[in-house]
């Protein structure tokens, strides 16, 4: 495999990561836990931007990271509801 057969192939690959990646907060088996990301740490789009990793307050209420059901619930400062 030359070098740029290889940068092709790692590029491709990279971007099959991130596709699955950005999937996986809809999983059946994943919750969205609202207050308790920390700053750039969110899974997805908030009322300020439009991006995972974009938050710029740590525990916002509007802001969420996917866990496995019924982890939320344990977190202190966790909600499956997003605040104001």
């Amino acid at each position: 495999m030359t070098s740029k057969t290889a940068i092709i192939a790692a590029a491709m690959g990279s971007l099959f990561m991130l596709s699955t990646a950005a999937f996986a907060a809809d999983d059946a088996n994943t919750e969205k836990c609202y207050g308790i990301a920390k700053s750039g740490k969110n899974d997805c789009a908030g009322g300020a931007h439009a991006c995972a990793g974009q938050s710029t307050k740590d525990k916002s209420p509007k802001e969420f990271v996917a866990l496995p059901k019924g982890t939320c619930e344990r977190i202190v400062g966790g909600s499956l509801t997003p605040g104001k």
